[in-house]
């Protein structure tokens, strides 16, 4: 397949740096399951956290197919006759590497134009945005994981990244740190795969490993029903004490800092505890809808992860 910095257009759209559909992009952090960038964090940390969120929710929508085809995100990636999930993974991939090039004409797309200034003060490097969007080209070649292993090295692509950003971005990366880190992001996505896995299913796609299934006896058409069978259910409490256990593994990162990243972190590994017990609270049955925490067991999640790891 012909690499999209190959085919592009050279040319640089205009100066739509306050376009009102990149703005609708950033304005999603205010509906994600853990917080972006909360107020109580410095003004520089959240201008770099939002510009970090922004690439990664266009890769995702990219990924996702949820996207307009032939739309303004196309054009804008200079892809003026429109192009298909991977063709649109490429350009935006071109796109990155103009953000750490200092060539013109420089980055195209708003979002991107957006991320130069972050990436040069924290001295960001491209391998986790280009995992970020390997990430997404596999889940348009592989939609069954085998194993669990298999799972873990998808997170390493698709989560994993996200957490060493935040070190990036708040000059605290170690490598003890990174560590940690990869523990919780990857307890995160598997979480948000058992929240998700009916609608996965609808997008063809099945983050079970399955050797797991086949252990409990879980088929496919089992996923596909309205409500879990003894069987299904069984299978989810089984991941999500894995996912637990990462985060147990993950959480002494929320010690290693102060201040206001603690709390950040905190709030990290708070959301993934409290999504695993509105999981629980659901019995395990994660087919008619995500079980999804109240704010009131978040928060108490956060005050009980500080008074463990302060």
């Amino acid at each position: 397949m012909a690499r999209a910095r190959d085919v592009l257009v050279r040319r640089r759209p205009p100066d739509d740096s306050r376009d009102a559909q990149s703005r609708t992009v950033l304005d999603q952090a205010a509906h994600e399951n853990f917080p972006v960038a909360p107020f109580f964090l410095p003004r520089a940390w959240r201008r770099d956290l939002m510009a970090v969120y922004g690439f990664a929710r266009l890769v995702d929508d990219i990924g996702d197919g949820d996207l307009a085809p032939g739309g303004g995100d196309a054009a804008r990636l200079g892809l003026d006759g429109g192009g298909d999930t991977f063709a649109l993974l490429d350009a935006l991939e071109a796109d990155l590497y103009r953000v750490f090039s200092d060539r013109a004409p420089g980055p195209l797309h708003p979002l991107m134009r957006r991320l130069g200034p972050t990436v040069r003060r924290c001295g960001l490097t491209p391998e986790p945005f280009l995992g970020l969007i390997e990430a997404n080209r596999q889940d348009q070649r592989v939609g069954r994981y085998p194993a669990y292993g298999d799972l873990l090295a998808y997170c390493e692509l698709s989560a994993n990244p996200v957490g060493r950003l935040v070190l990036g971005i708040t000059g605290t990366s170690s490598p003890e740190r990174v560590r940690r880190s990869d523990a919780v992001c990857t307890a995160l996505q598997i979480v948000e795969h058992l929240q998700d896995v009916a609608e996965d299913l609808r997008r063809d796609r099945v983050y079970l490993p399955g050797e797991d299934m086949k252990r409990f006896g879980v088929t496919e058409a089992d996923l596909a029903a309205p409500t879990g069978g003894a069987s299904v259910r069984a299978l989810i409490a089984y991941e999500a004490e894995r996912a637990r256990e990462l985060l147990n593994e993950g959480t002494p990162l929320v010690g290693s800092v102060h201040g206001r990243l603690k709390l950040l972190l905190a709030g990290f590994v708070a959301g993934g505890r409290a999504a695993l017990q509105a999981v629980a609270a659901a019995d395990y049955d994660v087919l008619p809808g995500p079980p999804k925490p109240t704010k009131l067991s978040l928060l108490r999640e956060v005050g009980a992860t500080l008074r463990r790891e302060g």
